[in-house]
């Protein structure tokens, strides 16, 4: 494997009930479960976190691209539904919509940069393949 760029480190104990911290102490939180799936839901869940690490790489990834191709994607703001989606087989698997708002561009242009940062950005990257993912794109089903 290459040289790590970066590497993020966190300490769980007690799953999604339990107490999760990251070793910089950027994060002290609480787990539980959501109140959805029976859970008290009186804490953060794997799910929310995921669904903002994936908001921030992608706005992320729209802007540097953005810069690159000479758009404005500063102003882009993506909010992110990460679900747990049952599978059939008395498990769960994860599926993600991404709703991208892209003020600044034309929809022409809107559409083609979240097309590029979808195919850029390492969560969408990891995801690929593995779980569902939806983009919309100024109100716009990709």
């Amino acid at each position: 494997m290459a040289k790590a760029a970066y590497t993020a480190e966190a300490h769980v104990s007690g799953g999604r009930n339990g107490h999760g911290r990251t070793s910089d102490g950027a994060l002290d939180l609480d787990l539980r479960m959501p109140a959805e799936m029976g859970g008290e839901g009186a804490g953060a869940n794997p799910e929310q976190l995921f669904a903002i690490g994936y908001a921030a790489c992608f706005g992320t990834t729209l802007d540097l691209l953005g810069q690159r191709d000479g758009f404005t994607a500063g102003d882009a703001e993506i909010d992110a539904a990460v679900s747990l989606v049952p599978n059939g087989s008395g498990g769960f698997k994860l599926g993600a919509e991404l709703r991208i708002s892209l003020p600044s561009l034309t929809p022409d242009e809107a559409v083609r940069l979240a097309r590029a940062a979808h195919q850029a950005c390492p969560y969408s990257s990891a995801t690929r393949g593995n779980i569902d993912v939806s983009l919309v794109v100024n109100g716009k089903q990709l």
